[in-house]
């Protein structure tokens, strides 16, 4: 994706400005939800790139062109399998389409300069998107952005050609019940969509979600002036802050440009259910316990062992000797000292025991409050709300350099081993 931030219009009333189609009256859909990292790279890399990733960097979702005209490289990872085995990693797959692009622009397949025509080929192209999609196997009810590669909006012609376009796409995607989306440079389709939204709103079909191309380095949705309507406030906007940048991560190494995304419903942890009713496991600071304590630190302890299936009696909150036992027993198990008393190791191992997944900025769930409580035991806070944001990713760097651990924020299985004290 190239990126021009060259913007020089001055724009007349919207009267004389906008025309085009009706609007999309539908409700909102329900595309794939991430507030985390995303890259795209020209072609979709290789399983083994993309395993090497998953494990080592920070991101979540990978954007892939699924077709178009002027998609110029070749896709020979590209199938149905491929996609399926990325989702099952966990990865967010993002679907582009790069078809005929603004008619003042210089490429060789261009939409009409007449709005008519653009609309209805904004229609045509969103259908061969949804084929191709269909056969990749990516459902309904994903968004699929159109790539839409810089243009000069000053002409009035070339700008309402290429919204009528959009909105055609939209209407399209919408009918089909595919989410719609628009990837450009924030100073030529999206400045003209958020101006278009503004000054002659329902005039035209806007897209549900946009992708902006604005190389400032800054992994966030700040669009510095640039985006003033509200309608993609709520989890729909995506931000290309790096372009044709080269990173490695496993031994591999891509060509890609990197985007912070918050989509869908953004990440969000689902209700929590509570591992022993009406405990709280969530302490600010586990403190060491042993033999005559009581409270809720102890409460909380208790509930450990018996979800640890080290203990069965029932969770009374007083350190008696049912409960010096099955600290004993789980120590044992874990390759502990065996002293009877809770300790921070003791605690640490507790809270993480269980499955190993990866985890990065973006993930959310119990999973992710098993990490966070961990965390906060081990001696690094951090808050316990089930999703893995930024905060959490610079908790678990901390733990990692002080695991001796490289520092990447990303918690695979030799981090979940470092809280069960497997590693030195």
């Amino acid at each position: 994706m190239s990126v021009r931030l060259v913007f020089s219009v001055a724009l007349a009333l919207a009267a004389t400005l906008l025309a085009g189609g009706p609007a999309h009256a539908g409700g909102k859909p329900a595309p794939g939800s991430l507030t985390g990292y995303a890259f795209d790279a020209c072609s979709a890399p290789p399983q083994a790139a993309m395993d090497a990733w998953w494990q080592d960097s920070p991101y979540a979702a990978v954007g892939i062109y699924i077709g178009g005209s002027n998609r110029f490289c070749e896709q020979p990872e590209l199938t149905a399998g491929w996609v399926r085995t990325q989702q099952r990693r966990g990865w967010q797959v993002l679907p582009l389409f790069v078809g005929p692009q603004a008619s003042c622009s210089g490429y060789a397949d261009k939409m009409s300069a007449d709005l008519g025509i653009a609309e209805q080929q904004g229609r045509q192209q969103a259908g061969l998107a949804i084929q191709a999609a269909r056969s990749l196997g990516i459902r309904s009810r994903t968004t699929i952005y159109y790539d839409l590669e810089d243009y000069d909006i000053a002409p009035d012609g070339c700008r309402q050609a290429a919204l009528s376009f959009v909105s055609g796409w939209t209407d399209a995607l919408h009918h089909a019940h595919y989410g719609s989306g628009v990837y450009s440079n924030i100073a030529a389709a999206i400045t003209s969509l958020d101006y278009a939204d503004r000054a002659a709103n329902g005039v035209y079909s806007m897209p549900d979600q946009i992708w902006f191309a604005w190389a400032n380095g800054r992994a966030d949705l700040k669009t510095g002036g640039w985006v003033h309507s509200h309608r993609w406030d709520d989890h729909a906007r995506l931000h290309q802050y790096l372009v044709d940048a080269t990173q490695a991560f496993g031994g591999y190494s891509l060509t890609m440009d990197a985007s912070w995304a918050d989509i869908g419903d953004g990440s969000v942890a689902p209700r929590e259910k509570q591992l022993c009713k009406g405990v709280d496991v969530d302490l600010g600071a586990y403190p060491q316990l042993k033999a005559g304590r009581r409270g809720p630190a102890v409460e909380a302890a208790q509930c450990l062992l018996r979800r640890q299936h080290f203990s069965k009696a029932a969770i009374s909150g007083r350190y008696d000797k049912q409960t010096v036992a099955a600290v004993k027993k789980a120590q044992k198990r874990l390759d502990q000292k065996v002293t009877g008393k809770v300790t921070r190791t003791t605690w640490t191992a507790l809270l993480a025991r269980g499955s190993d997944p990866v985890l990065k900025v973006g993930s959310s769930g119990d999973t992710v409050r098993r990490l966070q409580r961990a965390l906060t035991a081990s001696g690094t806070r951090a808050p316990v709300d089930g999703v893995f944001s930024s905060k959490t990713a610079k908790a678990v760097a901390r733990f990692q350099r002080k695991s001796r651990l490289p520092a990447t924020g990303v918690v695979t299985e030799a981090v979940w081993d470092a809280f069960l004290g497997r590693i030195s």
